[in-house]
């Protein structure tokens, strides 16, 4: 994933733009990036590799060597940036997010012309933050060029554009992720997270609609290109992502999450689920929420049978070496022995994409002595690799632990049925969760249902990308 952070003020706005872009660490964790321009200066940028290291403690070094009234930052999981372009429609910075499923067919149309050539990473692959600017390139102005832009990509490109005093925040041509405007005193910024802007003294101003196109300065913001009608934001801001304090389209993560486990011990308990339970649990961190909602909706305590220690490693993931990242999975996870032992224990997670850590955390809980664990997706089955923001991409969608299962019980056929074996009250589907309860242990599984999951967003469907559930765009 990735998100980023802009501001233009009438101050020197460098602390906005760092403390901006950290907000938002938790959306990404290869690369940081900052970019301020001063009328004096020029534009002054810094990237750094934070895989091992928070953004934060990257860039307080850099920050006495930052001047300026405007600036752009990201956290990305691609590409370094955000990057410096001169073209004929003038010199400025662009960051971007998202995901060019054709890139390597944009690649060679390019190419294959002799005209051109990009400069290629140490994979081999074109920094598509690069490509995009390209295709912006292409035509004469830069509102022109994103329209253009968007239009050419499969999958979806939101961006801004720092060009000066002002900077151009495009959402994607969906909507798929959010784009919020935040007002101060001095100026104004751009966040993918409102609490990021709302820490800093910035009050809620606007909301891009789907492949609307806006100029932002210190004076104020006007729309450059309308919004679309159709919306596809995706789904897994509330269910995973997304931070806690954030609202999109008006939603709040958090109070989602409640309403999210609330419905889930509701379908529960209309499926008869009935077993004597010690504690329901949320499985660290963005789990929890989702667990507590589910607690509330009936007299089962909420309780936190193990604690994620997380001041040195944040996020399991960040090594770059597989056996250290899996050795740094079970460090984090510290029991708490009196809430474990001989107890009925019913977990909710955010979500169950390949399976990996989850089977590691049952393993611990059995270790720790737990009676029972039972089970429960705050989402769907996940059927497939996400092809739009990268979230549950994967280089086949067999790696996913819903899709696998299905394989393995049906074969090819089972694969013409893959609505059947996310629908829990259908024959196939009450095979499937018996298979994976089977193979992890589980006392039993449940996966919060579609529509479920809809009610808790309260959106309407068709404005809610569920591709990665249902397959359909």
């Amino acid at each position: 994933m990735g998100g980023f952070f802009g501001a233009v003020s009438k101050r020197d706005c460098v602390l906005d733009v760092f403390f901006g872009v950290d907000y938002h660490s938790h959306l990404g964790t290869r690369r940081g990036g900052m970019l301020v321009y001063d009328a004096d200066r020029g534009f002054q940028r810094q990237i750094h590799n934070i895989e091992n290291t928070p953004f934060r403690t990257k860039f307080e070094k850099d920050l006495p060597e930052f001047e300026g009234c405007s600036g752009i930052g990201s956290i990305s999981d691609t590409d370094p940036q955000p990057l410096l372009v001169r073209s004929h429609l003038g010199l400025y910075a662009l960051t971007t997010v998202g995901i060019i499923s054709n890139a390597e067919e944009l690649v060679s149309r390019y190419f294959s012309d002799h005209g051109h050539q990009f400069m290629a990473m140490g994979s081999g692959k074109v920094n598509q933050t690069e490509l995009v600017a390209a295709l912006i390139n292409q035509k004469d102005d830069l509102v022109s060029g994103i329209l253009h832009a968007q239009e050419m990509i499969d999958g979806s490109m939101t961006l801004l554009v720092l060009t000066g005093n002002e900077i151009i925040a495009a959402r994607d041509r969906l909507g798929r992720l959010p784009v919020l405007i935040g007002k101060s005193e001095d100026g104004y910024c751009i966040s993918f997270e409102s609490f990021a802007y709302h820490k800093l003294g910035y009050e809620d101003a606007y909301e891009l609609g789907p492949r609307e196109i806006v100029r932002v300065t210190a004076e104020g913001f006007e729309t450059l290109s309308p919004a679309g009608k159709e919306m596809k934001i995706c789904a897994f801001l509330w269910t995973y992502y997304g931070y806690p304090n954030s609202n999109y389209e008006g939603v709040n993560v958090e109070l989602m999450r409640y309403r999210n486990g609330h419905i889930m011990a509701r379908n529960d308990k209309a499926r008869g689920f009935d077993s004597e339970l010690d504690y329901i649990a949320g499985v660290p961190d963005s789990g929890i929420p989702h667990a507590i909602g589910y607690a509330n909706a009936g007299a089962v305590p909420f309780a936190r049978p193990f604690i994620k220690y997380t001041p040195t490693w944040p996020r399991s993931f960040m090594p770059a070496n597989q056996k250290i990242r899996n050795q740094v999975a079970k460090m984090k996870q510290i029991p708490v022995p009196e809430l474990i032992e001989g107890k009925r224990l019913l977990f909710v997670d955010d979500s169950i994409v390949r399976g990996t850590q989850l089977r590691e955390t049952i393993e611990f809980l059995y270790g720790s002595g737990a009676k029972e664990v039972h089970m429960r997706s705050a989402c769907p089955p996940i059927m497939y690799g996400c092809k739009f923001l990268n979230f549950s991409s994967s280089n086949s969608d067999m790696e996913l632990l819903a899709r696998r299962t299905v394989q393995e019980l049906e074969g090819d056929e089972g694969q013409k049925h893959l609505d059947e074996y996310s629908n829990a009250d259908t024959e196939r589907g009450q095979c499937m969760l018996k298979t994976i309860c089977e193979k992890f242990g589980f006392s039993s599984l449940g996966y919060q249902s579609l529509d479920g999951l809809m009610e808790a967003i309260g959106l309407d469907r068709d404005k809610v990308c569920t591709y990665c559930w249902s397959g359909k765009e």
